[in-house]
């Protein structure tokens, strides 16, 4: 008698065929009826966001922080939620206490959102490895910001933005994005930390490159900084239209971006700002800390960032302003 056939064995679904998933589900939540993920074809016990996000793991560990979900009170936060508390290594250790969705917590309705307003859900994933090295160095160079009017693009949860607001002299500090979802956390983390701006004064806004910006905007911030906006090359363009409407016209302002070269994005953003008259000036060793951590990655010295690539984890420092720099 012929064995009956063994069943063949269970495949695990490749991460494109998870993205599909998505997006098939994302079409289908407009309908009043959201589907489950095993109408999908998927496992619900494989059919998140951790299988699919390609966010860097690992990080320079450059600020202190620890999770405080454990220390607040129930009604203080939810199950999407997480807070960190970073303490700041500068005079006084000030604390930053941030409010960040949970890494698997991605809500199919905010890929919805990011369709209807043409944005991208990444502020809403984690804080990026580049985030904190924007931090770390405006915290350690303070004095650029005294009395300036600054502006932090694409900010995420807002660590840098939350930074210089707490260990500069800078007069006022913009946290922006164009996800209304992000917006909400940046309103709820200046609340949260209301007590340690002293004089400067912090505000979030909504701004979404592609759309026209205020008029008392226009030419108005003496510094604008950023971390990792260059990765999508559909919004180069729009981007460095940005940077130029919105800085001021001066030989003393600058936009301050730290962003890894991630193939030729970078490359391909600088053409953009060169298309708009503006000036850049590149920076691969801008601190003694960040260079010596890049060495121990790469050379596997530190093993607390595995698959460490310099071309999509090393931050490059871009300088952008006018008539300041020579190319």
């Amino acid at each position: 008698m012929a064995e009956e056939p063994s069943s063949p064995p269970l495949l695990h679904p490749s991460r494109a065929s998870l993205r599909w998933q998505i997006l098939r589900r994302a079409l289908l939540s407009r309908t009043s009826h959201t589907p489950a993920p095993s109408e999908l074809g998927g496992d619900s016990s494989r059919f998140n966001t951790k299988n699919i996000s390609r966010k860097v793991a690992g990080g320079f560990k450059l600020i202190p922080c620890v999770p405080l979900n454990g220390h607040l009170e129930e009604n203080q936060c939810n199950q999407r939620d997480a807070f960190v508390c970073y303490q700041l290594p500068v005079e006084g250790n000030p604390k930053v206490t941030l409010v960040h969705r949970t890494e698997d917590s991605i809500d199919f309705r905010d890929f919805d959102i990011s369709t209807r307003y043409d944005i991208d859900t990444t502020g809403l994933i984690c804080s990026w490895p580049s985030e904190e090295v924007l931090a770390y160095f405006c915290m350690n160079h303070g004095g650029i910001f005294r009395s300036k009017r600054v502006l932090e693009l694409g900010s995420g949860f807002g660590l840098a933005g939350m930074v210089v607001a707490a260990t500069t002299d800078a007069c006022e500090v913009v946290i922006s994005d164009g996800n209304p979802e992000v917006v909400n956390y940046i309103k709820r983390n200046i609340y949260l930390n209301s007590g340690i701006y002293g004089d400067t004064e912090v505000q979030p806004l909504a701004l979404h490159w592609n759309q026209e910006h205020a008029s008392n905007m226009l030419n108005s911030f003496d510094i604008i900084i950023a971390s990792d906006c260059t990765f999508f090359k559909d919004f180069h363009e729009s981007l460095a239209n940005t940077i130029k409407l919105l800085l001021k016209n001066s030989e003393d302002s600058e936009a301050i971006f730290f962003s890894p070269r991630r193939g030729n994005s970078l490359d391909r953003f600088l053409e953009k700002i060169k298309e708009t008259g503006l000036e850049f000036l590149l920076v691969e060793n801008y601190d003694d800390k960040v260079s010596s951590l890049h060495q121990k990655f790469l050379n596997g010295d530190d093993t607390s960032w595995p698959n460490y690539e310099k071309d999509h984890c090393y931050p490059i420092m871009i300088r952008i302003g006018f008539n300041r720099f020579l190319v």
